[in-house]
């Protein structure tokens, strides 16, 4: 552990791993849980108000002469603290204010007007837009307050997403319904497909889990459309499995009009190549999950504004390589896409909530507690209160099946195409039906059929169907394929 500051106990430290080589920026205000703050990930959402880097530095403090008593006492400068408590026993996040010990009446008289009367105040859910006012009047003042990033961004995001459904409000006012909607992509969008893109784009990070053939793609190039118009998004990253890459290119080019490099490009080639690419000025970028780690730094230095993440489930657990990648990559906005977010395990929808909102569910230790269902040798055997779950996803989260939404779906369209067979197709046709043809006749002739010849026969018979079908072009042949998105 070293100490970054001039103080001996309420200091800001560099507390690192050997093992690992990580390290986090540790800073220690008092002995009380969530008094003190850590940078790394588990004290951000564990809930506990605490985490092993904290407890590991008092520890070491606590070995200090005269640093029980100063810790128990707790942080008492004369300047004062506006920070973000990460919560515990399920409080969730909050801005907190820590008066210094010259802080004028003046001041604390316009802090009890905006945070609630715990120690420490934590500010009030709707006195989010007095914050800035009171934060001028304290400068005014001429006293001395110190404002931390994390509650500062935290603040800001809260104001983003109310200035952001402010604007989707006033350009949409008819909700779905609104005729403008008809008019943001080159195709017109089926109801529940409008729906999804001005939930998406009012969330601002969420999960379109529809059902698959419901159009996802379109309802996130509609909603991207929708962010880029009215919240001046100008960088999109797409991430998707290679096999769709092109896919994604065709698409965007086809619904929005957008058309050329500038408009989206899809990463690949070597390292040299892909790094050039990422350099243009683009508007989205297409790449795959096996390129998030390699790519790290360059995605980094490209900025991308708003993420989707295409066929999701390929995140569903957390310490494959291209899953803590994405975890890295930090964007203001995240449309993720899956039409199965839950599988087999709890753990595959907690794995991609995470990226949405790492808040959202809380600490998975506590989530798995509450609706694992156990035997008694603590094999998981079922779960139960998984309506709970949905409640708590429900404004990140938009789930409609088929049979929801089949009236707003056009009519099958049945195709049957006929394809002439190869010449490959045509030799092992011609060898078998010659098998076959001299088994019948001897049958007919002789009313016999040994068991030699049985089996001939089914082998030539499943091996002629076979190359037919292995020579057939996708979508080929007689099976009814829906047209449409």
């Amino acid at each position: 552990m070293e100490n970054l500051g001039s103080e001996p106990y309420f200091s800001e430290f560099r507390v690192t791993n050997p093992d690992s080589k990580s390290g986090y920026r540790v800073v220690i205000r008092g002995t009380r849980h969530g008094d003190n703050y850590c940078a790394c990930p588990d004290y951000a959402t564990n809930e506990l108000g605490t985490c092993k880097h904290i407890e590991f530095a008092l520890a070491t403090l606590e070995r200090k002469r005269g640093a029980k008593k100063a810790l128990a006492i707790g942080y008492r400068p004369a300047f004062s603290e506006l920070y973000l408590r990460h919560g515990s026993a399920g409080e969730g996040r909050a801005v907190h204010f820590r008066a210094g010990i010259d802080c004028p009446p003046a001041v604390l008289k316009a802090a009890a007007r905006i945070f609630d009367g715990t120690r420490d105040g934590a500010l009030r859910a709707d006195r989010f837009e007095k914050l800035e006012r009171f934060v001028a009047a304290v400068a005014k003042s001429g006293h001395e307050l110190r404002a931390y990033d994390d509650a500062l961004d935290f603040v800001a995001g809260r104001r983003d997403a109310q200035q952001r459904a402010a604007a989707i409000e006033a350009a949409f006012p008819l909700g779905a319904a609104d005729p403008k909607l008809a008019k943001l992509l080159r195709v017109p969008l089926y109801p529940y497909q409008a729906e999804g893109a001005l939930f998406a784009a009012r969330a601002g990070r969420s999960l379109i889990g529809d059902e698959m053939g419901l159009g996802k793609t379109i309802q996130a190039i509609a909603a991207t459309e929708i962010l880029a118009r009215l919240c001046g998004v100008m960088r999109v990253l797409v991430i998707c499995p290679t096999s769709l890459k092109y896919q994604w290119l065709t698409e965007i080019a086809r619904f929005t009009g957008r058309q050329g490099e500038t408009a989206a490009r899809v990463i690949a080639g070597g390292r040299a190549q892909r790094q050039k690419e990422y350099a243009a000025d683009d508007f989205c970028k297409i790449t795959n999950f096996e390129k998030l780690k390699p790519d790290l730094d360059l995605i980094t230095a490209w900025d991308p504004e708003l993420v989707i993440v295409d066929e999701a489930q390929r995140v569903k657990n957390w310490n494959t390589i291209a899953a803590r990648s994405l975890k890295r990559i930090d964007s203001p906005y995240a449309i993720v896409l899956t039409g199965t977010p839950l599988e087999n395990k709890l753990e595959e929808l907690i794995s991609i909530v995470q990226f949405v909102d790492q808040y959202r569910l809380g600490p998975t230790w506590k989530l798995l507690h509450q609706h694992q269902l156990k035997d008694e040798a603590g094999r998981v055997t079922g779960y139960t209160g998984l309506e709970k779950i949905g409640d708590t996803l429900a404004s990140i989260m938009i789930r409609r099946r088929k049979s929801e939404v089949l009236r707003q779906l056009p009519e099958r369209t049945d195709q049957n195409l006929l394809v002439p067979m190869t010449e490959a197709q045509m030799l092992y046709h011609d060898e078998n039906g010659q098998i076959v043809t001299r088994i019948v006749q001897r049958w007919r002739k002789t009313k016999f059929l040994s068991d030699t010849d049985q089996r001939r026969l089914t082998c030539a018979h499943a091996e002629h169907a076979h190359v037919v079908q292995q020579h057939l072009p996708a979508g080929s042949g007689e099976r009814p394929r829906r047209q449409g998105r």
